[in-house]
């Protein structure tokens, strides 16, 4: 007997309704895939754009560094060679002594140039490095006598920067130029009282009474110090034997000039550090009497460092990229 409310069930309707589903998974799959083909030619069309402007600019860069002059005249005459020594004198730096004088040898092998202007700009740095200059300088005078040298100084000339100029026959700088410094230091720090405080126990094993020269950890010996200053001595002897050298009786009776004291050019004049106030094509024109100046300083291969760059960054932003689509 039948109830009310009580129907037998529909099974087209539960037919229909699986049907449509289905249809309806097939339709997102249809979907999405369409859609990811989309977002895939999208990215490859991007990455087309960002090669071929990476490519562009690395074209661009290696056009203007290989026309960018090396010299300031391009004159196969006669002409005035220049070194420039520029920024702290040391063996890692671009101002390092190999560099130096193998612009300076090139100048004197040059029959055409007429004389060489080291233009200096350096706050001086290395001893080693700026006796190594002055060295080469004397020995390459005596091999062509009728060659003169001159050093012109820019903002500064001081200490080991100094002891490079006073090789050359004059020197020159303007008259608010810093120059001279003669003298040597050397730098530490000391963290005795700061290891107490925090409460670290230093631990220095050595082989040798003086091993441990001069440890910023432990306390000052009067011996180490003694021995420091001795050598510091030595090194500024040294120093002031170059520049009696090099500038004679040019040189005024004062006690300050070997202090490490430095002074204006104008003073300079007058203490017989420098022999004028003139600039690098003054002396050139007026003085070696050949004003077009050529540049025989060494430079850095700027386009093996721009490509070593340039080649990093873009492995670097292929690996970067890789990572985003692995995750």
């Amino acid at each position: 007997m039948a109830t009310f409310g009580d129907f037998p069930p529909n099974n087209n309707s539960e037919n229909t309704s699986n049907s449509k589903e289905d249809q309806t998974w097939e339709r997102n799959v249809l979907r999405d895939l369409a859609f990811a083909a989309i977002r895939e030619q999208r990215n490859k069309r991007r990455w087309g754009y960002v090669f071929k402007g990476l490519i562009f600019l690395y074209l661009i860069a290696f056009l203007i560094l290989s026309y960018s002059p090396k010299q300031l005249s391009s004159a196969t005459g006669p002409h005035t060679a220049m070194v420039e020594i520029s920024g702290p004198i040391a063996s890692e730096s671009e101002a390092n002594a190999d560099s130096i004088v193998t612009g300076i040898r090139n100048a004197f092998e040059d029959q055409s140039a007429k004389g060489l202007i080291l233009r200096m700009n350096t706050p001086g740095g290395s001893p080693v490095q700026s006796g190594i200059v002055n060295d080469e300088i004397q020995r390459l005078k005596k091999t062509r006598p009728d060659f003169p040298v001159y050093a012109v100084i820019q903002d500064v000339c001081a200490s080991g920067g100094y002891y490079i100029a006073v090789a050359a026959d004059k020197i020159y700088a303007d008259k608010a130029s810093i120059v001279g410094s003669i003298g040597v230091r050397m730098d530490g720090f000391g963290f005795t009282d700061l290891i107490d405080k925090v409460g670290v126990e230093r631990r220095s094993l050595t082989a040798g009474e003086h091993k441990a020269f001069l440890d910023p950890f432990l306390p000052m010996k009067e011996a180490d110090l003694e021995h420091a200053h001795n050598m510091l001595d030595t090194i500024h002897q040294q120093f002031i034997d170059v520049v009696k050298e090099g500038r004679g009786d040019r040189l005024a009776n004062n006690d300050d000039l070997f202090s490490g004291l430095f002074w204006s050019g104008e003073q300079a004049v007058d203490l017989g550090l420098i022999d004028g106030l003139a600039n690098t094509s003054t002396v050139a024109r007026d003085i070696l009497g050949a004003e077009d100046i050529v540049d025989y300083t060494p430079r850095p291969n700027y386009l093996d460092q721009f490509a070593g760059k340039l080649g990093a960054s873009i492995s670097q932003f292929v690996s970067e990229k890789a990572s985003w689509s692995v995750k």
